[in-house]
């Protein structure tokens, strides 16, 4: 985990990583926590929060996802359909029982490349292979599992997906309220932060106590501060 440097900035790094934690875990636009920051009564314009987020938000979510637990060996595939500059675009995501987000990858294509390329990044990244893999019906799964030689469960029903299904909400939520996505790049570089956030904050508070609930809520909150230290 890397310290992040905060000099040659105006305000203290409490109030920057705050700024940050608002837009990366809320539905929020950069006006809206511009007027969050105001009722606190810091001037901070929504210009700087945006400065503040592509700033700083890349490496405490490389600090978040270097601290996180290792996730299910089952796994989740799925891809929705985005618009970017008015041409269609799909993100493939991938996400373990639990509904943590292990991976996703913004792409022109619907097929077996595609497919192929988002198993490749997974399972560089996690540095494992999957005991069982669920996708829906598409043909695409099974021709990048023959090629990379998976001997993992693959269970192709739309109905035992609903764990990937569920975790695309949380961006189509984020496309409606930044009025859709501005170019791939960007796309990728946002949901790469506001994924390490999701996962840190989310819990299944249907399945625990109140007090449980509240633990783990400090703890997030512990290893996002962690996470965002300054130098």
């Amino acid at each position: 985990m890397q310290n992040i440097s905060f000099k040659r900035h105006r305000f203290p790094p409490e109030i920057i990583r705050h700024a940050v934690w608002l837009y990366a875990r809320f539905t929020l636009s950069y006006r809206d926590v511009e007027d969050l920051l105001a009722e606190r009564g810091l001037n901070v314009s929504y210009e700087t929060a945006r400065r503040w987020f592509l700033k700083f938000g890349r490496p405490i979510a490389r600090n978040l996802s270097s601290t996180r637990p290792t996730p299910s060996d089952y796994c989740h595939l799925d891809e929705m359909v985005i618009v970017i500059s008015g041409k269609q675009h799909f993100l493939w995501r991938a996400a373990d029982n639990e509904g943590e987000v292990l991976d996703f990858l913004v792409q022109r294509k619907r097929n077996a490349r595609a497919a192929l390329k988002l198993m490749r990044e997974l399972l560089k990244k996690q540095g494992w292979a999957p005991t069982r893999i669920i996708t829906d019906k598409l043909r695409s799964y099974h021709a990048a599992f023959r090629m990379l030689g998976l001997t993992a469960e693959h269970i192709d029903n739309k109905r035992s997906n609903n764990r990937a299904e569920n975790s695309h909400q949380p961006v189509r939520r984020r496309e409606r309220k930044m009025q859709r996505f501005k170019s791939p790049g960007s796309a990728q570089r946002f949901l790469n932060i506001q994924s390490a956030a999701y996962n840190t904050f989310y819990s299944q508070r249907h399945l625990i106590n109140r007090p449980t609930f509240k633990r783990y809520r400090a703890e997030a909150f512990d290893v996002w501060e962690n996470a965002a230290a300054a130098v």
